[in-house]
């Protein structure tokens, strides 16, 4: 069985012991939520459905190349590309959370969503999103070890090591979805059910609910913490010490070499990290639910849709693998 197999066969073990796929345990008597999206405009519907619709078809093909060039080419059976194919695996089921159910939505002119996929949604947003951030922090510890640690890189870097961070992501990402989950479908709800975003979002379903959720908001923090900011602090650990690294290779040549392996994954991180900052703040600072929507646009479609081509165009052996894959199907 292979790694991806082994990975979504948990997934589905591990979320039919969550309450979405059980008798939903809601009190209150609501069935669904409504999602009010990005515009109450009728006239923008059809070119928002055409514009998410290309985003997300970019982003699918986009990482599916990827995955495909590196399962493909011998010579991308290695620690970097491996991690690459794991996150653009992660950059479909992210994008897939979210954006499907906004074009039927937009495609049936209807709102609602059901409690259970709504919170089906939640669970798979934050496993996705959280893997998506762990395999960060672990592509810039193997980039540390290939320019700190260049003699060792093989030995340290070996197939069960890279397996086994892998699935320590997964199953921490996991972890995370399904506390979430839990936390979410223990939330009463009174009659307001309309949800000023495009998803199911967990903290505007904390700010619809009647019930006492200040011990919610505080495990919210707290796991944000720990899957945000542990992840995090080990990208700037990696990059301070791969910098110090750097800047004592004697050579000009030598240290654009160095600089240009890790650029790709440092561009990916200030996009993601950026874009997912970026929108918290801005749905700090406004007081409009519908632009922090529209912020959170940024980190959940565009991303996601724009990692392949920053790995493709900045990699030489990404885009020889894709350029022979052409070649093939002539």
């Amino acid at each position: 069985m292979s790694l991806h197999s082994f990975c979504l066969f948990n997934t589905l073990f591990f979320f039919k012991r969550c309450p979405i796929f059980m008798e939903p345990q809601n009190l209150t008597g609501v069935s669904e939520f409504f999602l009010m999206g990005l515009s109450d405009d009728l006239e923008l519907q059809p070119l928002l459905f055409g514009l998410f619709l290309s985003m997300y078809l970019v982003s699918v093909l986009g990482n599916l190349l990827i995955i495909l060039a590196v399962s493909s080419d011998p010579h991308l059976y290695t620690p970097m590309y491996f991690f690459l194919s794991n996150l653009s695996l992660a950059d479909i089921g992210f994008s897939t959370t979210t954006i499907p159910k906004m074009l039927l939505n937009i495609q049936t002119h209807s709102r609602s969503i059901t409690y259970a996929d709504c919170l089906t949604q939640v669970s798979f947003f934050f496993l996705f999103g959280c893997l998506d951030n762990l395999l960060l922090a672990v592509m810039a510890y193997d980039r540390f070890v290939a320019i700190c640690h260049p003699l060792h890189y093989p030995v340290i870097m070996n197939a069960c090591l890279c397996g086994f961070l892998v699935l320590v992501s997964f199953f921490s990402s996991l972890l995370d979805s399904q506390i979430h989950c839990l936390m979410v479908s223990q939330l009463t709800f009174c009659t307001s059910v309309e949800i000023h975003h495009f998803f199911c979002d967990a903290p505007q379903l904390l700010h619809l609910a009647c019930s006492d959720t200040s011990i919610s908001t505080i495990l919210v923090y707290f796991m944000g913490a720990i899957f945000g900011g542990v992840p995090l602090s080990g990208i700037l650990c990696s990059y301070t010490r791969i910098v110090s690294s750097i800047l004592r290779v004697p050579s000009t040549g030598g240290k654009c070499k160095a600089f240009s392996t890790c650029g790709s994954h440092l561009s990916v991180v200030c996009l993601f990290y950026g874009t997912g900052l970026g929108a918290y703040l801005s749905s700090s600072v406004s007081p409009s639910p519908r632009r922090s929507a529209v912020a959170s646009v940024m980190y959940t479609v565009v991303t996601p849709m724009l990692n392949p081509f920053i790995y493709s165009l900045r990699n030489k052996d990404i885009k020889r693998a894709l350029w022979r894959i052409i070649s093939r199907t002539d």
